[in-house]
């Protein structure tokens, strides 16, 4: 499978200690149309106790484009990452898109994982679609573009959150005075189906490390009985007052729960 070079952040320089034992890195994961960018707050934070790398994913931010984008692919990429880094294990915070790669490397490579950290997503096949969202975006007349907030304007109607609409525009950049995507969308749009769904897991054995799963309080998006099967040993977290963007409505309670998980 061909692998990408991934495009990352890294946060914190020192090497850190669990007792006399040295801490694994930290790899945070972002989900569909974020980047890296999306936890740079989360990640200072975390790099005070300890080391984290942040990569953008194949087809986001400033990381190559491929015509291919599934959970198998994309953990490929990410084993590729860890390999060229000498990571033999690291500890993987995922959210949303992220979340579920990161289930997938630990049910398919177990002993590259030290602590598995899933932020408001299941591993199960959701029926929520994303063609609303990619066609919205491909609708954009760019050309008649002057400037963000009209973008943000002209995307109210098909997207009416407006926290939405602006995470969704940090796509979109000027280049040689012209408004463009730094996305593929079309990719996007015929890869949609791939990160709404998860793979079928039904051969493989449960995850028996250390697992934590966060929700938010005001999400639906996991249920303790869809992750016990595969996460046996997994703990169980809600975030009060909070939604799929756990991180962002609520980053001081979520960034705790973390810490302490990894410590």
């Amino acid at each position: 499978m061909e692998t990408m070079e991934l495009a990352f952040e890294k946060f914190g320089n020192q090497d850190y200690c669990r007792g006399d034992r040295p801490v694994s890195p930290t790899i945070i994961l972002h989900g569909f149309f974020a980047s890296s960018r999306n936890w740079r707050q989360v990640a200072r934070k975390l790099s005070a106790r300890f080391h984290v790398y942040v990569p953008d994913m194949r087809n986001h931010g400033a990381s190559p484009q491929h015509p291919l984008m599934d959970y198998p692919a994309m953990t490929a990429d990410l084993l590729h990452f860890m390999d060229q880094r000498g990571l033999e294990t690291a500890s993987l915070l995922g959210h949303s898109m992220g979340g579920k790669v990161a289930m997938w490397l630990a049910l398919t490579f177990p002993g590259r994982v030290d602590k598995l950290i899933v932020a408001d997503i299941a591993p199960v096949s959701y029926k929520h679609s994303f063609d609303n969202t990619v066609l919205a975006l491909k609708a954009l007349p760019l050309a008649e573009l002057s400037n963000r907030k009209q973008a943000e304007s002209l995307l109210a109607s098909c997207i009416p959150e407006l926290s939405y609409r602006q995470f969704l525009l940090q796509n979109l950049i000027l280049k040689d005075g012209k408004y463009c995507w730094r996305l593929d969308l079309d990719i996007f749009h015929r890869m949609a189906p791939n990160i709404a769904a998860f793979p079928n897991a039904d051969h493989l054995a449960p995850f028996t490390g250390k697992a934590l799963f966060i929700a938010g309080g005001d999400s639906d998006f996991v249920k303790p009985e869809d992750i016990n099967s595969l996460f046996p040993e997994a703990t169980f977290n809600t975030i009060a007052d909070a939604g799929h963007w756990l991180h962002v409505q609520q980053p001081d309670v979520f960034t705790a729960l973390v810490e302490n998980f990894l410590a």
